[in-house]
């Protein structure tokens, strides 16, 4: 019996790892490509993006080669991902700043919402509000709580993490840019 058992869990071992090497190229790549046309989304028309990290954790600077008839610029933006525990779970945002530290747009890149309520996250209604959020004169929270953001009607709770993942973001950006943080800027 030991012996049989033994057996049985040795091939479902080997088949479970060998499902795992056969699948891990795919999906990384299916991850990857996400957070490609997630970038695009936050940041589009860059012409170079750098992987970096700070504390462990990455993001991305963006740059954008501008030639006029004076001078060529470059003009630089930075993509953070942020998190926060939402209704149903992690909720993963993608974030994209200007050099001024304005929210260019935001991207959700996971949730664990409920379908039709909180998941309404990932539509432009709710997501466009932050376009162009001035994070350091705005605050980061619904209106419930004095906050700038109309929150999605009958999930306070998820338009709250969705909040709570952008100050993230905002905290991340400060850090990685040195940019000091007002005391009043959120909460």
């Amino acid at each position: 019996m030991v012996l049989c058992l033994f057996g049985i869990t040795a091939v479902c071992a080997a088949l479970l790892g060998s499902i795992y090497e056969v699948t891990k190229e795919p999906i990384a790549k299916a991850v990857a490509d996400k957070n490609t046309r997630a970038i695009a989304q936050v940041c589009p028309g860059f012409d170079s993006l750098a992987e970096c990290q700070k504390d462990g954790k990455p993001y991305y600077v963006a740059t954008k080669t501008v030639q006029d008839t004076v001078a060529r610029t470059d003009t630089v933006a930075y993509v953070v991902y942020a998190s926060s525990v939402g209704f149903g779970g992690p909720l993963n945002l993608m974030v994209g700043f200007r050099p001024d530290g304005s929210i260019y747009n935001t991207v959700v890149l996971s949730h664990s919402e409920t379908p039709g309520l909180g998941a309404k996250c990932t539509e432009a209604s709710f997501a466009d509000q932050f376009k162009g959020f001035d994070s350091v004169s705005g605050k980061l929270s619904v209106r419930k709580d004095g906050g700038d953001v109309d929150a999605i009607t009958a999930s306070t709770i998820t338009s709250r993490a969705y909040c709570a993942a952008l100050q993230n973001a905002v905290a991340a950006f400060r850090d990685i840019t040195a940019k000091p943080m007002e005391d009043n800027s959120y909460e």
